[in-house]
């Protein structure tokens, strides 16, 4: 990672960039090297894990991905690492047929075109986007507060991943940069930024049987960040809650929770 970009280059994850770097309301500027966000972590070589762990000090993993995704592609090899510590919090909802609940009790049966659920494609796609996004936050509240907490972890670098690194990663590190203080034009920057590696990101996922299904219903061009569903998405917030931070406090974030993330990502 140089001084002129946020992107980490790895050989085994293609979307892995540093949350530091960005320009924050007050005109300071967010710190590098405390918080990553990232793709499936599943092919990352010993090289990877030796620059992730030895040279970035990476300490907290919260892996987003459903029971079902991690049960189909496994674990990942940082969970052999001893100074990695893992937060498994899904954002998706739990119980029902292909979900996670069903993942735990019988994962030969697990049907692999239905771990990433989709709402009606018939809707106009910031809707349809925006929708998916509120979904994480009406279902499962609780897992993004502590993942959020989990990124505040003050003993070492964390990161924050999915399966494309886009979507929830995505909604989960808008909310890390909006309580950092982040101007939202950058929070929209590093939001479609991921953009920048979607062919790469797309070919890594229909390499495996768990996304290829889902990936090649649509075309690629629909997989594609772009700034309208997250500012879609903060604007309801915005209207419903007062921002970003009204929801959090409304789902039992503290002060001392925001000082705490505050503290990671600003001097």
């Amino acid at each position: 990672m140089s001084e002129m970009t946020r992107w980490i280059d790895l050989q085994g994850a293609v979307n892995v960039r540093d949350l530091g770097g960005l320009p924050t309301r007050d005109g300071a500027v967010t710190l590098r090297g405390r918080i990553f966000r990232s793709d499936n972590l599943q092919g990352l070589t010993p090289h990877d894990i030796d620059r992730l762990v030895g040279e970035l000090k990476l300490r907290h993993v919260v892996d987003l991905r459903s029971t079902a995704e991690v049960v189909l592609e496994g674990p990942g090899p940082l969970t052999r690492v001893p100074e990695v510590r893992h937060h498994h919090l899904t954002l998706f909802a739990e119980g029902g047929r292909h979900t996670d609940v069903e993942a735990d009790t019988a994962p030969g049966g697990i049907d692999a075109d239905k771990v990433l659920p989709w709402v009606d494609r018939t809707l106009d796609d910031e809707l349809r986007v925006t929708g998916i996004y509120f979904g994480y936050l009406r279902d499962r509240p609780t897992a993004v507060v502590e993942a959020l907490r989990a990124m505040a972890l003050d003993d070492g670098a964390a990161l924050v991943h999915c399966a494309a690194g886009k979507d929830r990663t995505g909604v989960l590190s808008a909310l890390a940069l909006e309580v950092a203080g982040v101007t939202r034009e950058a929070i929209v920057a590093d939001y479609v930024a991921t953009g920048e590696r979607l062919e790469l990101i797309l070919a890594r996922l229909r390499a495996s049987e768990t996304y290829r299904g889902d990936l090649d219903s649509r075309p690629a061009d629909d997989h594609r960040p772009r700034a309208g569903y997250i500012e879609q998405f903060l604007q309801v917030l915005d209207e419903r809650y007062g921002g970003p931070m009204g929801w959090l406090a409304h789902h039992g974030w503290t002060d001392a929770d925001t000082a705490a993330l505050r503290a990671r990502l600003r001097d």
